[in-house]
């Protein structure tokens, strides 16, 4: 979300999305309330330092670990705030291991992703931390039934040998399929059995690996698919996965109509033979990405196009 007043974005999400809030994230603030940093406050006995480079692991937590703990532990209370009574649904994300491991600097400088045993450690201190993350808010919000997002926008250049090294000049190798898996499953455990959904925006989401890795949902760029996706929607509706339909731009524009927002979705429901009547249990509406680079007045209204985008869907499937 845009701007850096905690209250004001927990009070705009809760009353946008009713049914199904988030704990919202503020970027503008800086440092440790970045996508990364956010997350590397919440690493169990891993600690990370700000370089002029990017986050970089530490000895010990310093200035920017306990800006980070503190700006959540400040998004926190007000969430607790504007969700008194609140039943149902409730999510919180953090970046998952394989973006994390590409963005997160070893203490030489090149990213965690080039050393097997760091990545390794990363994700198990990353599925710690998770775990009492995820019991914090269970406790502040006690009716919540907390769901999972992890954010994973660099899974498919990692799996392809596409993440650059810190000098530019060469690429690190690429990580075996199987491996990418396992840490994904290791961190998924972390949720306790509740719903984990994976966000990307990039392009050559791998539909297939994520529903192996045991996710529940996952989140999208609708405009990035391509037909050689059409199979994998297919076979994720078929088997039950959830999909998070990124419809909406999230930067500044002119909103059109709901139920045009998500014409595209309806077509390719049509186009792969799905029943209309799933689409309402099958898909989710959500912005195309993050709408940190929104105004917040633009923010507001796409949250609430959502929702009727979502109402259209359900209501007239055809």
């Amino acid at each position: 979300m845009p701007g850096g007043d905690a209250r004001e974005a927990a009070k705009t999400v809760t009353g946008s999305l009713e049914a199904f809030p988030h704990l919202p994230e503020l970027p503008a603030r800086g440092p440790g309330a970045d996508m990364l940093g956010r997350t590397i406050g919440l690493l169990a006995e891993l600690y990370a330092h700000v370089e002029p480079s990017g986050w970089r692991l530490s000895d010990r937590p310093g200035r920017d670990t306990r800006r980070a703990r503190s700006w959540m532990g400040e998004d926190l209370d007000a969430l607790e705030e504007f969700t008194q009574g609140f039943e149902g649904p409730l999510k919180v994300q953090a970046v998952g291991p394989w973006t994390l491991a590409t963005g997160l600097e070893l203490r030489g400088g090149e990213a965690v992703l080039s050393d097997a045993g760091a990545c390794r450690d990363l994700a198990a201190s990353l599925a710690e931390g998770l775990r009492g993350h995820l019991a914090e808010v269970r406790r502040r919000v006690p009716g919540a039934e907390v769901v999972l997002q992890l954010d994973e926008p660099s899974l498919t250049p990692v799996l392809s040998g596409r993440v650059r090294s810190a000098s530019g000049y060469r690429t690190y190798n690429a990580v075996d399929r199987v491996v990418v898996e396992g840490a994904l499953r290791e961190v998924f455990a972390a949720a306790g059995g509740a719903p984990v959904i994976v966000h990307s925006c990039a392009p050559e989401v791998p539909f297939a690996l994520l529903r192996r890795a045991g996710a529940t949902g996952i989140s999208f760029d609708f405009s990035l698919l391509t037909e050689r996706d059409g199979e994998s929607i297919g076979e994720a509706v078929e088997g039950g996965t959830a999909l998070f339909a990124g419809v909406v731009p999230g930067t500044d524009t002119a909103l059109s109509d709901p139920a045009l927002s998500v014409m595209g979705v309806r077509t390719l429901w049509r186009r792969l033979g799905l029943s209309p009547g799933s689409l309402a249990t099958s898909v989710a509406v959500t912005p195309s990405c993050g709408l940190a680079g929104a105004s917040p007045a633009y923010a507001r209204s796409a949250l609430a196009h959502c929702a009727r985008a979502a109402r259209s869907l359900a209501d007239n499937p055809e």
